[in-house]
């Protein structure tokens, strides 16, 4: 080596430097280095941000040749990598508290979901379905744990999160965390609606009197070995990590307290259960003490939940919490016992045991009480002010501008109240120079500001007074009065009013910006917004809620008024507008929407196009939820409008693609076909998917029932959703049978995306539509070549029969969609019947034949005058009837099944004596022979019984076949009669059973 490079590794070698921060892939290669990095003090990365990192590569998608996305493949590499991410939540104790503060929603969500599949806990299976005593310990505390973070996830959800000061806008940024704000939405909503399962799982916890066990590194690493050389250890009651009874019982009991609270919002009862487990959670903390627990718990907020228990639940028999103030105050605020209540907040004044915030806010409580016409509670609100007022100066805090405002006016009596307040809220014989001081010079400011001598001299005289100021504290402030200038006579000077009293800049605007937000009022809003600008010029005032929401489409145009008053307000006006339009609030919502159209038509011929549109969309709502409901046509002017919108070519126009949907849903619910389907301009139905699909969907109804040649329009709206249902990259489910978790784009190959055809679709209630378009999907479902039960649909022999590539249709898609459409269309006709059987033909086909049973039983009784008429031949066919008759066999109902194969055309003995024959039977049996017409299978009946030894059977058998009206030589009508009179008790019988 030479000499100058010998200095320069000298040199280098000198400086200090970081060491490199480990790489994610670095574990993958080296097994020992995972716990050899989490051993360290400060490892770099921390644990949850490799959690993180492992699970971010063990769910990316991969792209193929053919330049399409692939979901994350289930191989060697990402196993690893999800391992390794439990392994890291392992080494920090699975503790909620700390997953939860560093982790998103979605990648806790998959974190917990992957330590259910490692936990042995099948993929799909409900959780409150599980006996969690009969589980191993490991697989018992995964489930405990995911759902205790359900829960947690839930209240949490539920508190306010302050903002984040957005940085400069960044779009690969702001699309990731749209993302990941719209997953943690879809995670919520399944948690949300899955609490009550998610309850009752921990409730079934606390009834668990073993300790259990959860996952450790080692035992992590002993799954991950060949289930051969695991040795059953893992399943063992030793394995992992121990949590006692106790301490389960403590952390279940506080989290279901939380979640019980958080309930109690809109179910007071609720707050009994609350206070319950809060109170059973202090229990087992003294007993057991919170240093012992494996989890921690926050002894402070839990005092606050058991305090706020106390107060909501107000149970009498309970003295201790009747001895706190907060339960005192309460009990007065609901009574009307103010007297109780000031001495209550005199008494405080002393032990200051009342936050600030809560004296605070029973002051508002009252302020709002005398405003809504209480006079009495004036004084009570004065007394209760200087209670806070005196509190305040004692621990150095501002004195309030309320208690400025209602001394405006002061008196003998409240200058009495407020000495008595002082003089018991300090004992001068033990208080500090420091509040001494404090007391005093709130005394003397009283007394600067006073402008009547008699009051001062109240003051000045008073015994508290002398002994907190010196002589020479005293005369100088004697002196300080008589330098007032004699001209100003205070005693004839004007009260001030309630709007004189000065206040700084920043109160006012936001008073205003409060009101702003209020305020449904355009004229008013405009005022606000004028006042506003006076004040300041720096804000931007459509940023004062971030509830205001206007589409980006229009958004770009209104923030580029460089006027800042006319864009603030036109912002402003429109945003109010679109929410009071989503709330139904359609009176407020024209007002606004009049007067932001007066507004932009002196200055921008855009906007106002804009707002005309808008306009439109509102009076088709107004009209569909008022006269629309109640069947009655629109007026002739709207239906100009709508078709006015479609045709319009005006340049430059923002348009929202909402507008286009409820008017082309608007033509097809009022039966426009003719418009659509011979009127509408060539271009449009070219340029606008929406009237693509509207056009199709009218020529096909208008053609129903047609002639074969007919069926043209009904093969090209065919090929349009199937187009639409088709997709360009394939599906793959994991070696374990779970669906990936990341989603696949929606497919481009159609005029829109599945979702918005949907979306359409639900803004439909014209039945032959609906009947149409759900015909179609099922015609669609039938096709797939797996399927085992066909769906029944009206109008299905319309379509195609077949579809050149089967393999690009998503099926998935095209099930979920059924689902869906019929749930939809059942909400606008409930008692449709020929809707209600393709929903019993769903629930078959997916093996719920005990919902199946129902909805095939409501399809028939919705037709028949609940069966007192009979069932129409095209509702009950032998197909529905067979189908019928499966689900009662699968459901063990075997004397159903008989009496129901009488229903067919030609009798199906056969399968009426084999289900006769069957003596475990979960239905009536003999109780149902009275239904039996046709004699051969009473004589049947009559024979088994007899072979079985089954007397009294065979008698209720022989009298059922004994009846004159089943008489073989009786005539037809007879007959048909007898069959018709049973049919109808038999269907009713089964009706009460399943509805």
């Amino acid at each position: 080596m030479s000499a100058e490079a010998a200095d320069r590794e000298a040199a280098t070698s000198s400086r200090p430097c970081t060491p490199p921060q480990t790489s994610w892939f670095e574990f993958l290669l080296e097994e020992a280095l995972l716990e050899q990095h989490l051993q360290k003090p400060s490892p770099d990365p921390p644990p949850v941000q490799l959690i993180v990192q492992f699970l971010e590569q063990a769910s990316k998608p991969s792209v193929n040749e053919q330049n399409q996305v692939q979901p994350p493949p289930d191989n060697k590499r990402n196993r690893i990598l999800k391992l390794l991410a439990l392994k890291v939540a392992a080494h920090l104790k699975w503790d909620l508290d700390v997953l939860e503060k560093s982790l998103s929603v979605p990648v806790l969500n998959m974190l917990l979901n992957e330590l259910l599949c490692i936990s042995k806990v099948p993929p799909g299976t409900k959780h409150v379905d599980v006996d969690l005593s009969s589980l191993p310990p490991t697989t018992a505390m995964a489930i405990l744990l995911y759902n205790r973070w359900a829960i947690r996830t839930i209240v949490q959800s539920s508190f306010p999160v302050k903002q984040v000061k957005p940085g400069p806008p960044q779009l690969n940024v702001m699309n990731q965390m749209q993302q990941e704000k719209e997953l943690t939405e879809n995670i919520l909503k399944v948690l949300k609606e899955q609490a009550a399962d998610s309850i009752l799982v921990l409730e079934g916890a606390l009834k668990l009197n073993k300790d259990l066990y959860v996952h450790t590194i080692r035992t992590l690493d002993l799954l991950a070995l060949e289930p051969g050389m695991v040795n059953g250890e893992t399943e063992s009651s030793t394995a992992g990590l121990k949590i006692s009874a106790e301490e389960i019982q403590c952390q279940v009991c506080y989290d279901l307290g939380a979640i019980y609270f958080q309930q109690g919002s809109t179910n007071a009862a609720v707050h009994e259960n609350a206070k319950e487990k809060f109170f059973r959670t202090k229990e087992l903390i003294a007993k057991n003490g919170s240093s012992s627990l494996h989890f921690t718990i926050d002894e402070e907020r839990l005092a606050g939940y058991c305090q706020a228990c106390g107060v909501l639940t107000s149970s009498s028999d309970d003295a201790s919490q009747q001895a706190t103030p907060y339960s005192q105050i309460h009990s007065c605020m609901k009574s009307g016992n103010y007297q109780d209540l000031v001495k209550i907040f005199l008494e405080d004044n002393v032990t200051l045991s009342l936050p600030v915030q809560f004296r605070q806010s029973v002051l508002r409580e009252l302020f709002q009480k005398a405003q809504q016409g209480n006079d009495a509670l004036d004084e009570v609100c004065f007394k209760v002010c200087v209670c806070n007022t005196v509190c305040d100066v004692l621990q150095g805090r501002t004195i309030d501008i309320q208690f400025c405002q209602l001394f405006l006016k002061p008196s003998k009596e409240k200058i009495d109240f407020l000495l008595e307040v002082c003089s018991r809220s300090i004992n001068l014989e033990n208080a500090s120079e420091a509040l001494k001081r404090k007391m005093a010079a709130f005394l003397k400011n009283l007394c600067l500001g006073l402008e009547d001598l008699q009051l001062v001299f109240m003051i000045s005289s008073h015994e508290l007074f002398i002994k907190l100021l010196k002589d020479d504290e005293r005369k100088l402030l004697i002196d300080q009065m008589r330098k007032r200038s004699p001209r100003i006579n205070l005693c004839t000077k004007p009260v001030t009013s309630f709007y004189d009293i000065p206040a700084s800049a920043s109160v006012n605007i936001g008073q205003l910006e409060h009101q702003l937000i209020l305020s449904v009022d355009p004229w008013r809003i405009r005022q606000i917004l004028i006042e506003l600008h006076g004040m300041t010029s720096e804000r931007q005032f459509w940023t004062v809620s971030n509830k205001w929401e206007v589409p980006n489409v229009y958004g770009n145009v209104i923030l580029g008024i460089k006027d800042n008053l006319t864009r603030d307000l036109v912002y402003i006006l429109m945003a109010k507008g679109l929410h009071c339009c989503a709330i139904k609030d359609f009176v407020h919502a024209k007002q606004l929407f009049a007067a932001c159209l007066e507004l932009v038509t002196e200055f921008s011929p855009k906007l106002r196009q804009v707002m005309l549109n808008e306009m439109l969309l509102l009076d088709i709502y107004t009209h569909e939820a008022g006269a629309g409901v109640s069947g009655e046509r629109p007026p002739s002017d709207l239906i100009s409008r709508v078709r006015g919108y479609l045709e319009m070519r005006v340049p430059d126009i923002p348009l929202r693609q909402v507008i286009a949907e409820e008017c082309v849903a608007f033509l097809l619910n009022w039966r426009e076909n003719e418009y659509l389907t011979m009127q509408v301009p060539l271009p449009l139905v070219q340029t606008n998917p929406y009237v693509k699909l509207g056009q199709l969907l009218a020529a096909t109804c208008k053609e129903l029932p047609g002639p074969k040649e007919s069926r043209r329009t009904a093969k090209d709206l065919w090929e349009v959703v199937v187009q639409i249902c088709s997709v360009s990259n394939q599906h793959k489910r994991g070696n374990d049978g779970r669906v990936s978790l990341i989603k696949h784009r929606e497919s481009t190959l159609g005029i829109m995306y599945r979702s918005e055809l949907l979306s359409f679709i639900k803004k439909l209630r014209e039945p032959l539509v609906l009947t149409t378009i759900l015909s179609l999907f099922v015609k669609l479902h039938n096709v797939r070549e797996d399927i085992v039960n066909d769906i029944a649909a009206e109008h299905i022999s319309i379509w195609p029969s077949s579809i050149p590539n089967l393999q690009s249709v998503d099926f998935e898609a095209v099930a979920v969609t059924v689902k869906e459409l019929v749930s939809y269309a059942l909400t606008i006709n409930a008692n449709n019947h020929f809707w209600l059987i393709i929903q019993a033909d769903i629930y078959f086909a997916t093996n719920q034949y005990s919902a199946a049973l129902h909805y095939y039983l409501q399809a028939g009784a919705v037709c028949s005058d609940f069966f007192n008429k009979m069932v129409p031949p095209d509702v009950y066919t032998d197909q529905v009837i067979k189908r019928m008759i499966k689900c009662c066999s699968l459901l063990n109902c075997h004397t159903q099944v008989a009496i129901l194969c009488q229903f067919l055309r030609e009798v199906d003995y056969k399968t009426a004596f084999k289900a006769l024959q069957e003596q475990n039977s979960h239905d009536a049996m003999d109780s149902y022979y009275e239904y039996i017409w046709d004699v051969t299978i009473l004589e049947y009946l009559t024979y088994l019984h007899h072979k079985r030894g089954e007397t009294d059977k065979r008698q209720i058998a022989i009298k059922a076949i004994g009846q004159t009206e089943l008489n073989a030589s009786n005539p037809e009508e007879v007959l048909q009669l007898a069959a018709q009179r049973r049919k109808k008790k038999f269907l009713q019988a089964m009706a009460k059973l399943y509805f």
